[in-house]
C-alpha cells in the first residue's frame, strides 16, 4: 500500500527549477501527441527564461539520439545539454551536481518518455526529498497508453501530475505583478 502524502508545499518561484528530458530528434516521428508536447514545453521554457528561473536540458544518448528539437533548441541558447545515459537524469553525477548547484527543492519536469526517463526522474529526485510536478502537457512517450500508465504511476507515488497553467498560475499567485505581467502572453497562448 502507498502510504499517504501530505499536501505539498504551494509552488514558489524561489524555490522551483525546470528541467526539459530528452526532447530530441530522433523521437520526433516517434512521439504520440508531439505537437502538445512542443507547445507546453515552449511555454514553460519561455516563462522560465523570462522570470530567470533556472533550467535543465538533458540528452540522452545524442549521437543515436540526436539533439533537442529545434522548435526548443533556440529557446534554449545559452543552455549546455547534460549528456546522459541513465534513464533517470538524477542517475547521472553531472546531473546531479548542476542540479545540487541551484539549491531548489521544487523541481518541473517536461519531456519525454513519461513512463521511463520522466518517471524515473521523479521517482530518484523525491526518494531526495526534492517536490516534483509533471507538467502532463508537456511530456508524452511512443505510444498514449505508456504516456497514461506513467502520469498515473507517478500520481501514485505522491508526484504533482499538473498541466503548464496550473504550475504557472500556482507559482504566480496573483495576476497584478511584474512576473505575472512578464509571462501573461504565454499563458494566453492557448
Amino acid at each position: 500500500m502507498i502510504p499517504f502524502h501530505a499536501v505539498p508545499d504551494r509552488l514558489e518561484k524561489h524555490r522551483l527549477a525546470l528541467v526539459v528530458i530528452d526532447i530530441q530528434e530522433r523521437f520526433r516521428d516517434l512521439v504520440h501527441a508531439l505537437p502538445m508536447l512542443l507547445k507546453g514545453s515552449s511555454r514553460l521554457i519561455r516563462a522560465f527564461r523570462t522570470l530567470d528561473m533556472p533550467i535543465l536540458l538533458t540528452e540522452h544518448y545524442s549521437r543515436g539520439l540526436g539533439v533537442t528539437v529545434p522548435e526548443l533548441r533556440g529557446l534554449l541558447d545559452g543552455i549546455a545539454p547534460l549528456e546522459k545515459i541513465t534513464f533517470s537524469c538524477d542517475g547521472d553525477s553531472s546531473f546531479r551536481a548542476a542540479l545540487n548547484a541551484l539549491n531548489r527543492d521544487q523541481i518541473v519536469l517536461c519531456g519525454i518518455e513519461t513512463h521511463v526517463c520522466v518517471y524515473q526522474t521523479a521517482r530518484d529526485l523525491m526518494d531526495r526529498g526534492k517536490q516534483v510536478a509533471v507538467a502532463a502537457d508537456a511530456v508524452s512517450s511512443r505510444y498514449a497508453a505508456d504516456r497514461d500508465i506513467g502520469l498515473q504511476h507517478m500520481r501514485r507515488i505522491g508526484v504533482q501530475v499538473m498541466n503548464v497553467e496550473m504550475i504557472l498560475f500556482e507559482m504566480l499567485r496573483e495576476a497584478q505583478t511584474a512576473d505575472f505581467k512578464a509571462i501573461a502572453p504565454f499563458l494566453k497562448d492557448a
